[in-house]
């Protein structure tokens, strides 16, 4: 299987080019090639594949091979990829994914895409459909019991669901510790990703991210719009936020005159290669 090794701000995955690959168990491959000692190393593995509905599709796996409905750093690389190896000249794009298909605009410098912006749709704030079992409508700072501890969550799906938490210090947080009690809390059916966030100033925030499926990453993209649209309902930033992350950083917008989230980041190629599976 010849493969690209791509990374948005260090969430890393391995890419395959689906129009001359074709991949027969993508779970057991995705566990196979993202263990970092046996395998190549990676968050996970993102085919790219031709589609129907719009100009590419983006179908990912997660390290542990279960199967993700979408991925913002991935989605980035998915941007770069097409275009710089001759996938298309186009420097706006559409890709379809388990969560709907997102319009992505290239910015190109010396004929590669250097930045890419992603449209990730409408927030989802509705319990049910997170999915979070809540007897509220909506879950805004409310108190929840993990483990031991009681933590205030706010609840938002970007095509997949998150829970964010607010704290004075997110460097020396034991994260391994927490992130799994969070992941697989009884209220959220499948699973869940936390952001663990301390806000900076009205226009910064920085986290760390505990993913389901793949633990402690050095970025999530789905993970920062969720974080951007929490402290604005929460009153803590301004509507256009700076991210800040483990592998660098993330512009967040959220328009909520027509409610569609907006992440900027850049994309980068690591290394080519080939791997027997």
């Amino acid at each position: 299987m010849k493969f690209t090794k791509m990374q948005g701000i260090g969430n890393d995955y391995v890419y395959v080019n689906c129009f001359q690959e074709h991949i027969e168990n993508p779970s057991e491959i995705s566990k196979k090639i993202s263990d970092r000692h046996f395998g190549i190393g990676s968050d996970g593995l993102i085919l790219i594949k031709p589609s129907e509905k719009a100009d590419f599709e983006m179908e990912m796996y997660n390290a542990d091979g279960s199967q993700g409905a979408m991925c913002g750093n991935g989605m980035r690389c998915v941007g770069k990829y097409v275009y710089d190896y001759g996938l298309t000249d186009k420097t706006r794009i559409s890709v379809d994914t388990k969560s709907g298909i997102k319009y992505l605009d290239l910015t190109v410098e010396n004929k590669k895409v250097k930045l890419v912006r992603v449209n990730m749709g409408a927030p989802v704030l509705e319990a049910k459909a997170i999915p979070m079992i809540y007897e509220g409508e909506k879950v805004v700072s409310q108190p929840f019991n993990v483990g031991q501890d009681i933590y205030e969550i706010t609840a938002v799906s970007m095509g997949n669901p998150h829970a964010v938490v607010y704290v004075e210090d997110v460097k020396n947080l034991l994260l391994e510790e927490i992130g799994p009690k969070f992941e697989k809390h009884a209220a959220f059916p499948e699973s869940v990703n936390t952001e663990f966030v301390r806000v900076v100033d009205r226009k910064t925030v920085e986290m760390r991210v505990w993913e389901r499926g793949s633990g402690e990453t050095l970025a999530c993209g789905t993970g920062a719009c969720a974080v951007a649209v929490a402290s604005v309902l929460n009153g803590y930033t301004e509507d256009e936020v700076t991210v800040r992350l483990l592998g660098g950083d993330l512009k967040i917008s959220w328009d909520r005159a027509a409610n569609l989230v907006y992440m900027t980041g850049p994309a980068a190629v690591v290394f080519e290669g080939e791997i027997e599976i």
